[in-house]
Formats: structure tokens, sequence, C-alpha cells
């Protein structure tokens, strides 16, 4: 089988693309010629892409969406591909224009549970254009044959909001290689953490997102302050390309004089070894789809605290992997931060289910 997988971009920070990285290997080890067509110019996974043996094109040029779809339609003459599999918004619809015009069967994923009350809350999204996108993302679904979605939840969501038949939509979870994970050693950690300069006693609270609304990077510096009353040795580390929040969390940094305690290290390739270096893994998404870190943070056995909603919930399930807090709230994430933080007992056993259900549920094996 010959599949073209359609993406935005290649960077090392979205849950997408890091998915995309850890499933290449499979796909080509089950025989599979794998392309990837990529959006924009963001490519720190192109060589681990090329490694598996994935086959890489840029869209990237002038005309937008429609034209991706145009040199994604030449494209796709040239390659004759069995399958056209698209992930997130603008490759979705460029995917769906470029396939319907040359009659080849598109399947799209479901990465997030998108048009809803926690979009219309972000101060920068006027309703009128959500709606409008909406309106576009369900017109195009219409000429997908499959749906995959990450969640449950993002399929129940998506099937009201895009107007697709339930029965359409597979849901199949992101999931991680564990060996190229690796383990949580303490050299492993040790070594992390000297090339951070941080020292041994220092707790590290660690956040891997891009510096977005949706992301809740803001509640994690808008909260530290209070972190750092009851745990003074503690430094906040966030790795994670900048983007519209960025000036916003600089501003704030700068006003709470946390230029010392809180790190913005910007897009990184070791995120693995960063979670080996914290004392707790943080989640304050205000929506999400699956979040891939949260996967990676349960396989390398870091404490977990996370915003309450649907996904997290959904991923962590009923066995103590990780401690909810809620949503939208620097303060209770800082409250869970210095519970978790106190207590050694409670985030081993957590830590041990958590990796116990990544091994059961998301890994990439079939």
């Amino acid at each position: 089988m010959h599949i073209l997988q359609v993406i935005d971009g290649l960077g090392p920070s979205g849950g997408a693309e890091r998915s995309l990285a850890s499933l290449a290997p499979q796909y080509v080890a089950y025989g599979v010629t794998l392309d990837v067509a990529y959006l924009f110019p963001r490519t720190g996974l192109r060589a681990q892409l090329e490694d598996a043996g994935a086959t890489l094109f840029s869209l990237s040029g002038r005309g937008g969406i429609l034209g991706s779809a145009w040199r994604l339609r030449r494209l796709l003459s040239e390659r004759r591909v069995d399958i056209v599999h698209t992930t997130l918004f603008n490759s979705d619809i460029a995917g769906r224009i470029a396939a319907g015009l040359s009659s080849t069967p598109v399947v799209c994923t479901l990465a997030s549970a998108a048009y809803g009350p926690e979009q219309l809350m972000h101060p920068a999204v006027r309703p009128w254009k959500l709606r409008m996108v909406q309106a576009i993302d369900s017109a195009t679904a219409r000429s997908v044959r499959r749906f995959h979605a990450v969640t449950e939840h993002v399929g129940d969501e998506m099937s009201a909001r895009l107007h697709i038949p339930r029965d359409r939509i597979e849901v199949i979870p992101r999931g991680r290689d564990p060996l190229a994970l690796g383990l949580r050693t303490p050299d492993r950690r040790a070594a992390a953490r000297d090339r951070l300069g941080i020292r041994p006693e220092h707790r590290v609270v660690l956040m891997a997102a891009r510096h977005e609304y949706q992301k809740g990077t803001d509640l994690l510096v808008q909260g530290f302050p209070l972190i750092l009353r009851a745990a003074p040795d503690a430094v906040a580390v966030v790795a994670g390309r900048e983007g519209t929040l960025t000036p916003q969390l600089r501003r704030t940094i700068s006003e709470l004089g946390l230029e010392k305690q809180v790190r913005l290290l910007g897009s990184r390739e070791d995120v693995p070894d960063l979670m080996c270096a914290a004392d707790v893994f943080v989640v304050p998404s205000r929506w999400e789809g699956i979040a891939g870190v949260l996967i990676e943070a349960m396989a390398l056995e870091v404490p977990i605290v996370a915003s309450d909603i649907p996904p997290v919930r959904e991923v962590l399930g009923d066995v103590g992997a990780g401690r909810l807090v809620g949503s939208d709230d620097p303060t209770a994430l800082a409250a869970g931060v210095l519970s978790m933080l106190g207590a050694r007992q409670e985030a081993a056993v957590s830590v041990r289910r958590a990796r116990e259900r990544f091994l059961a549920n998301y890994t990439t094996e079939v």
C-alpha cells in the first residue's frame, strides 16, 4: 500500500507531528510506502522521518490552502498513491480538495474537539469566523471516506459539530514507541539536568507545549509565584515553540520577577530527556485532543498534574495515573503541583500506574 500523509508542518513541538514521527517506522516495517507532504516550512522532524524510510515533499508556496491543494493534486498524479491521510485543519482542507479532484480515497484524523465553547472563549477568536471555518470543515468532510479520532470524546463531539455519522469515525489513540522513548534512569536524569544547568536540589516543573491559549502556558506562569511560596527551590521549564501567547508570557514573567525561576526553552527535540529531569509534568490545557506529551510523560514515569478535561480523563483513566485539577485555574494548578511535590509515596504509585496504562493502551505496537 502507498500512503500519502499530509500534515501542516514537521516541527518537533506539535503532538500530531511527533505522533507521525513515532508511527512512520511502523508503517514502513509493515511494508507501506510512506510519503509525507507538509504545508509549512517547519522541518525539525525531517531527518527522523527520512531515517524511518518516508519520502518527504514540501507543499509550501503561494496561494494559501488552495495553492497547497493544487500542488498536492500534481503530487498525487505523480506518486499514484492508494490513500491520502490528512491531519490538522489546513492539511484536511487541502487534502480533501486535492484527493477529490484526483479521485483518491481520503482518510482524515480528528485531532481535537474544535468549534466548541472552549474555542469561543479564546480572546482572539471571532465567533463569526469560527463558524465560517466550521462550515468549510463540515462541507468538505462529506468527501472523506473514513475518519480517525484520537479519543472517544473527540469522536463524539466532532460527529455532532461536523455532521458526520458516528459510525464513520474510528477511535484509535495515538501511541509512542517505548524503545524510542527509553527509560527514566538516575544517570539520564542527572545528564539532562546538567545540560540545563539545574542543580540537584532544584525541583523542576516541566511543561511541553507551544505558546498558545489552548495549551494554558499562561496558567503555569501566573500560578508559579504560589508554588514558590511553598517550594522556593522550584524551577519552571517550558519546552515549545513560540506562538501568539509569547509576548504575554514574557511580560508576565518580567512583571512577577520570575526571570530566574521560569525558563522558556523554545522548540526542543529532547523532550523525553527533559521529562526525565522533571519532578512534575503539567498539562494545563484548556482543551485537547489527546495530548501526546501526556502519553510520553506516562511512559517516562514523571508525576503528572493536568487539567480535568474529558480527553485527559480518558487517557489517564480511573487508576490514579495522575492528578487532575480545575481547568483554566492557575491557583488550582499550583495547588496540584505542590500536592504532588509533597506526596512522594503517592507520586511513586501514580507513576507506576501511569506506566502500566501506557504499556497496555498507548504504544505503537499492533
